[in-house]
């Protein structure tokens, strides 16, 4: 037996005289069309106009770690990217493409500077390590000077920095793509008169707390009783 409309209870009741005489007639079909485009009846993997309007919000919304139906899809992504600025890499993944672009106008207020260039890799890194390390030419000693923190005995150069990411276990090829993205994301974001070096460490393998050694700040098993 087809199926009935649902909107034939807002037609006039001469119209719907027809329909509940024949639910083949033109106007049930014509209806049935509507009601599909507007609600989605008919098909339960097709979404009608009324719930794309309801959850319009969710369109503008990069909405990293939060549930699929609360955040605009991956195919919207490079559109919501273009309202910022930001050119999404091919390599991203969805995730480093969602926290990027939610990040990225916060970083743009601090373009040229540390915080504005940690932002962005800590947007790209998500909660892995990152850290920047200026280096000054000229310190005093005693006041400002740390050795191998702000200072190298000797006079720094000028203009330079050291970046440190945490890589954890990856393989070969993500471990490269990896190294290569926050490369290309530190050229882009630092300043064009500095140069910097990239370290990259892996941490082991045991990182209770930051790291551990078996049998010097590590035990493996029970204390046996003495």
């Amino acid at each position: 037996m087809p199926l009935r409309s649902s909107y034939v209870q807002y037609l006039p009741a001469i119209f719907q005289q027809d329909v509940e005489t024949d639910s083949r007639s033109f106007v049930n079909h014509f209806l049935l069309a509507c009601e599909r485009i507007l609600s989605g009846v008919g098909d339960p993997q097709e979404r009608g106009f009324e719930e794309i309007i309801a959850t319009l919000y969710t369109y503008f919304c990069p909405g990293p770690g939060q549930a699929p139906e609360t955040r605009t899809p991956d195919a919207f992504l490079p559109w919501l990217a273009s309202w910022v600025a930001l050119s999404l890499r091919a390599d991203w993944t969805s995730e480093e493409r969602r926290r990027l672009i939610s990040q990225i106008v916060l970083a743009y207020r601090q373009r040229g500077t540390r915080a504005g260039l940690l932002l962005v890799l800590q947007a790209y890194m998500g909660t892995v390590g990152v850290d920047i390390q200026e280096f000054h030419q000229a310190f005093q000693i005693d006041v400002t000077a740390t050795v191998g923190v702000d200072t190298v005995i000797g006079g720094a150069p000028p203009h330079y920095f050291l970046a440190t990411i945490i890589l954890p276990g990856l393989g070969d090829l993500d471990f490269e793509r990896k190294a290569q993205i926050v490369r290309a994301i530190i050229d882009q974001a630092k300043p064009a008169h500095t140069y910097y070096d990239l370290l990259i460490s892996v941490p082991q393998t045991m990182q209770i707390g930051v790291h551990s050694t078996i049998d010097k700040d590590t035990l493996l098993g029970t204390l046996s009783p003495e």
